[in-house]
């Protein structure tokens, strides 16, 4: 961000309306014309946006939503506050997304919806988990915190992410994502009844919302006519985001060049494993995951990298890992969770974002190749007389972007 969205700020708070208004309304419209979608209602959080999605669906006690465990936390924990039972099936280990195999081994009737993630940026095989949902009438919400500018290809032509091809499409504005409003999040449909749930329920439930009531040359008086949240984003929010939605082109493209370019810088470290689109996807390289050489101790890698200036972030955590989930219900799918949990163990986020520099880069590229040598050479142990060591990294056949 730069005086652009500061300017914008600056411009709502002197304007006397700073809650959820004008900037609110503008910012949905050009989202929604951005990723095609007809209807599109911004809320405080993505957080907020599964929940008010999946509650919307009927989701509730007595239910189940098959979901990733391989995703952050929120994902399980907007199935629970429902009242629904996550049931964890296990991501494809080429992309770190939901299998959709394991997706239709783990429907039953108390199925209510499946939520599918795209995860760090990376379309998921979303036309494999509705082969599945569509023939059994189960919803499809796709968290797709990560995945704005994203596209996948379906029905021989590309799309973006967030039409949805789904029911509900759910997206963030975390300061992680690629853009940002400070913390927000938005919902789009092409269901106007769905729309207008979200837009009720966010407000409190509220008949009248307060923009409507502040315009009025009349007096309204307004019901609060079922149980709803307050989960709306501010119009300084708005305002920001209208401006890094302008900046999304140029940030796709860097972060597209980024990702090509470790690709290149790190193709013959023995043992890594990077990240590749699949054919019919194309990432926004939200972030960047390596794969580390099994028995590599990430943490004292990580270390070594941090101590020459490097910052770098462990793999996406598995929910059912996580201390909370020892005590919250949970099922698992069949198959287990094992490319979840390996996922997890061996992930590696590497710097990317779009003011990283190619000399920062390759620095990068050149202390993580230093860090793994001696791992790879006591695995590799020595080398027989005349023989020529194999460079070639293994790939996955998609990536976590």
């Amino acid at each position: 961000m730069d005086e652009r969205e500061a300017a914008a700020a600056r411009r709502v708070i002197l304007s006397g309306w700073v809650t959820q208004g004008p900037e609110v309304a503008a910012f949905e419209e050009e989202l929604a014309a951005s990723v095609g979608a007809d209807h599109a209602c911004a809320v405080s959080s993505c957080t907020a946006a599964l929940h008010l999605a999946l509650r919307a669906l009927g989701a509730g006690p007595g239910d189940e939503v098959v979901t990733a465990s391989h995703s952050y936390v929120a994902t399980a924990n907007a199935i629970r506050h429902t009242g629904a039972v996550p049931v964890f099936a296990d991501v494809d280990a080429a992309t770190f997304n939901l299998d959709p195999a394991r997706v239709e081994a783990a429907i039953t009737p108390r199925t209510r919806a499946v939520l599918c993630v795209h995860q760090m940026g990376l379309p998921c095989d979303l036309a494999g988990v509705l082969a599945v949902t569509r023939p059994r009438g189960v919803a499809v919400v796709e968290d797709a915190a990560c995945a704005l500018g994203s596209q996948i290809r379906l029905d021989g032509g590309w799309e973006a992410v967030g039409r949805p091809h789904g029911d509900v499409a759910c997206f963030s504005f975390h300061p992680r994502k690629v853009i940002t409003t400070g913390d927000g999040g938005m919902l789009t449909t092409r269901d106007a009844a769905l729309d207008r749930a979200f837009r009720r329920a966010r407000q409190h439930g509220m008949s009248i919302p307060d923009t409507v009531r502040h315009r009025s040359p009349r007096v309204l008086h307004e019901a609060h006519e079922e149980l709803g949240w307050n989960y709306r984003m501010t119009d300084v929010q708005a305002a920001i985001g209208r401006e890094q939605l302008r900046r999304l082109p140029e940030i796709l493209l860097r972060r597209r060049r980024l990702a090509a370019r470790y690709a290149e810088l790190l193709a013959d470290v023995p043992g890594l494993t990077l990240p590749r689109e699949p054919e019919w996807a194309r990432g926004n390289w939200q972030s960047y995951c390596v794969l580390l050489p099994a028995g590599c101790d990430r943490d004292r890698l990580r270390q070594r990298l941090l101590d020459r200036g490097i910052a770098t972030r462990p793999g996406i955590v598995c929910s059912h890992r996580e201390p909370v989930y020892a005590v919250e219900p949970w099922r698992e799918g069949p198959g287990g969770l094992h490319a979840s949990e390996d996922a997890q163990d061996r992930g590696l986020l590497l710097p990317l974002f779009p003011l990283l520099s190619d000399d920062d880069q390759a620095r990068v590229a050149r202390e993580l190749r230093e860090a793994l040598a001696p791992a790879a050479a006591e695995e590799r142990g020595p080398a027989a007389p005349g023989r020529r060591e194999g460079a070639g990294a293994r790939s996955r056949g998609a990536a976590s972007g």
